[in-house]
């Protein structure tokens, strides 16, 4: 997959460009159908698939007051995109004054004049241009125009449940790792580097790896049983989010305690995959009752882990060449 983060960058339009355009966070299943069907029609056509995209969010930039935490990193997000069997991801920056354009002006000087697009597969909530001005139909109309077709897509649920963004981020926020499974299609994961801590985990008997970390949607503070991933290989784990109460702790961290595991890790990278809360974070009376509920949560985080795969992002459109 080919990335451009500026849109001066491509020297002439895609041939037969197929393109969705929005912010796809946490890309979730309701995106990879978008995804699919955009690849799919590239195929068709013998053209190109590309997904069209802004960092950072135009939140950030129109409404920096509002509080909003990412599901992706910008790594994690291209990673997954070309995971979807993408040609192309289109990622500028949103600045004020690409929000300034018409929507005719963005739709004839870059989806028609910079892209060359052919065919545009959008939700059917899509606001683009200048003040959110532009709306599907709208798009539909310039299509008409421009010369290249629009498809609008409902909702994209599985039964009752909507694939959201919004929702993905609440459930997190609530620790509900193990329900956010079936929007995701994966297990919600976190990727850090390990820092040095205080080293209390080591005199308790449970050493711990300190992870540094950008994500920016963490979930609740608490226990979690996770599975790590380092140097490509796989380890059950517990993992602590939290203030360290029992020992007034202030500022938030990221514990993991590798199970049956030894080495210094300071310096590398984990992605822990988080697979269900155990419980609240809360402060012991003394470091006995602290160390009896670590070995609670080992022995609860065993009995989840050991017969359970990672539901990791995995490609269902077949081979990514194309055809």
């Amino acid at each position: 997959m080919k990335v451009y983060n500026d849109l001066s960058h491509i020297n002439r339009p895609f041939p037969g460009a197929v393109v969705t355009l929005g912010n796809f966070d946490g890309v979730h299943l309701g995106h990879r159908e978008i995804f699919r069907r955009v690849v799919y029609r590239a195929r068709e056509i013998d053209g190109t698939a590309v997904v069209f995209s802004f960092w950072p969010h135009p939140l950030r930039v129109l409404a920096p007051h509002q509080e909003l935490r990412l599901i992706n990193t910008y790594d994690e997000k291209v990673r997954l995109i070309a995971a979807s069997c993408i040609d192309v991801f289109l990622c500028p920056s949103f600045t004020r004054e690409l929000a300034a354009l018409s929507p005719e002006q963005f739709v004839a000087e870059v989806l028609v004049g910079r892209i060359g697009t052919r065919h545009v597969i959008v939700g059917y909530d899509y606001r683009f241009g200048r003040e959110r001005s532009g709306d599907a139909e709208l798009l539909k109309q310039l299509g008409k125009q421009q010369g290249f077709g629009v498809e609008i897509l409902a909702p994209i649920a599985q039964g009752q449940t909507v694939y959201s963004s919004t929702r993905i981020r609440r459930l997190v926020a609530a620790g509900q790792v193990r329900e956010v499974v079936a929007l995701l299609g994966r297990h919600f994961t976190l990727e850090g580097r390990v820092v040095h801590g205080d080293h209390r985990g080591q005199s308790l008997g449970f050493p711990t790896a300190n992870l540094a970390t950008d994500k920016e949607l963490l979930p609740a503070p608490g226990v979690y049983a996770v599975k790590a991933r380092h140097a490509g290989k796989i380890h059950e784990a517990v993992a602590n989010i939290g203030r360290k109460p029992t020992f007034g702790g202030d500022a938030l961290s990221i514990e993991v305690h590798l199970l049956d595991f030894s080495a210094n890790l300071y310096g590398q990278s984990l992605r822990l995959y988080f697979f269900e809360r155990l419980r609240d974070e809360k402060r012991f009376n003394t470091i006995e009752e602290l160390r009896a509920a670590i070995t609670t949560d080992i022995t609860r985080a065993r009995e989840i882990l050991t017969a359970a795969p990672i539901i990791a992002y995995r490609d269902y459109l077949g081979s990514c060449e194309k055809r």
